[in-house]
């Protein structure tokens, strides 16, 4: 059904990014007046300084792999001397990685416009009820009345004030597109997803990568056995992996870096990356004075219609501390949009949720993991399967991962899985609709295949988690 109210709402959107600009062309759509204020550019930190930048960054990296790989299937470079090889020149890797996510703002900007949405590029506060105080860069301050306000304002890369970025030498995510030659030995502090994937990323590239991880394996919140793949392919392409060691600062040293470790230890490098985590860009927002409860993170809580404590304020994303993934960014701002309007809504399901690291392998994911399951937060029984079995993974000379599936004994119902493998992004996706609509292993495994697949394993899987439960 459409919006019950037959008075246009005006809902004003305080962030671009996903969980701002997708929710403002469904708002537009059910018929609100739509007003989104943004401080950088539509497709905020998603599109321009993290997950377009990075993934494209990491597109370039395996490209330059399959160079290094091909010997491997039988293709060389031909023509005269024996130093012949790819090279990546990061200046025109990084000029065309920025082009490409400046070009899908303004695509995103256009996209809403079309719609009939306002877009002001500057900043917005709650400054009383039912109202935001905008301030456009190019303008004076004024106020707009909103029936809603959605605050939709991300994250900033976390820093240690032991290891103050300078845009140089020490860096964070959101720095390195600026690099103009690819350093020489990049130091990653952080081994969670960021930063497991960008150490992927410059090994790719042609550095040297000491990656720095505090806990015993590099991507502690992942699938133990997915984890365990992608730092044995780490080491294994020459990236030193530090587990159980804690960096405790970086300063500069002449052309380099020195990050210091808290058992007294130093690693010496060209350039230090920190990749430690974010913090919500929530403060100076008026969300206290407005009744919205804000935790000790600065985290807006919000439930899971993405409502907060105050009435007619929702927020969604990053800022929420809900999950860091645009999807989920995206799908909390339409919700509480379709939510206000009156529209159909479904409270937010996690368990839905296909996430994926960009490393080489991939690891893709959705619904209960191995670790709920052993844990007894989940009942289910679990079949993985090498992908070394799999005649097209041969073809590609694929030697590294799995797919990995749960269901619920009794009803071998498909509770979850995962996939590590090269695309895993995409092969996840049958799982995560067996997960969504509740499907069974046996309707999984009934289902056809292409001969020879990747995907061929799931249904393998699935046939062989059949035959557990018969």
């Amino acid at each position: 059904m459409g919006p019950v109210s037959s008075r246009k709402q005006s809902i004003v959107f305080i962030g671009g990014g996903p969980g701002g600009y997708e929710s403002a062309l469904v708002a537009a759509q059910l018929g609100a007046d739509v007003t989104v204020v943004d401080r950088d550019g539509l497709g905020g930190a998603a599109v321009l300084t993290d997950c377009v930048p990075s993934k494209a960054l990491i597109a370039t990296s395996d490209f330059m792999s399959r160079f290094k790989a091909a010997g491997r299937l039988g293709v060389g470079f031909e023509g005269t001397g024996d130093d012949q090889h790819a090279e990546a020149h990061l200046s025109a890797v990084n000029r065309r990685i920025l082009t490409l996510a400046k070009a899908q703002s303004r695509d995103i900007q256009a996209q809403v416009e079309s719609v009939g949405g306002r877009v002001i590029q500057g900043t917005g506060r709650i400054s009383g009820p039912r109202e935001v105080e905008v301030t456009p860069d190019d303008g004076e301050a004024r106020t707009l009345k909103a029936d809603m306000v959605l605050v939709s304002v991300g994250c900033t890369p976390r820093v240690l004030p032991s290891a103050m970025p300078d845009g140089e030498r020490i860096l964070t995510w959101q720095q390195i597109y600026d690099l103009q030659e690819l350093p020489e030995h990049l130091i990653v502090v952080g081994s969670g997803v960021t930063g497991a994937e960008l150490a992927h990323a410059y090994l790719g590239l042609g550095c040297e990568v000491t990656l720095v991880s505090s806990r015993d394996r590099v991507l502690p919140g992942e699938d133990a056995d997915a984890a365990t793949v992608i730092e044995n392919v780490f080491r294994r392409r020459g990236m030193k992996v530090l587990n159980r060691s804690r960096a405790s600062g970086a300063r500069r040293d002449g052309d380099g870096v020195v990050v210091s470790l808290e058992d007294g230890r130093e690693v010496h490098g060209s350039h230090v990356l920190l990749a430690v985590g974010g913090i919500p860009q929530t403060s100076g927002l008026g969300l206290e004075e407005a009744g919205v409860e804000v935790n000790d993170g600065g985290y807006i809580q919000v439930d899971r219609v993405s409502r907060t404590a105050a009435p007619g304020i929702y927020a969604a994303g990053d800022c929420t501390g809900i999950l860091p993934l645009a999807s989920v960014a995206a799908m909390q701002g339409r919700t509480a949009v379709a939510h206000f309007l009156g529209d159909h809504v479904a409270p937010l399901n996690l368990r839905g949720v296909c996430a994926n690291i960009f490393t080489d392998p991939e690891i893709a994911t959705v619904g209960y993991s191995q670790a709920d399951i052993e844990s007894g937060k989940a009942d289910g029984r679990i079949v993985t399967l090498p992908l070394s079995t799999n005649p097209r993974a041969k073809m590609r000379n694929i030697n590294d991962g799995f797919v990995k599936l749960f269901a619920r004994p009794g009803s071998n119902t498909v509770i979850g899985g995962v996939v590590v493998a090269p695309q895993a992004s995409e092969m996840i996706y049958p799982i995560g609709v067996a997960v969504q609509n509740r499907l069974t292993a046996e309707q999984l495994a009934s289902t056809f295949s292409v001969y020879p697949s990747m995907s061929g394993s799931i249904g393998e899987a699935a046939r062989r988690l059949h035959s557990l439960e018969s």
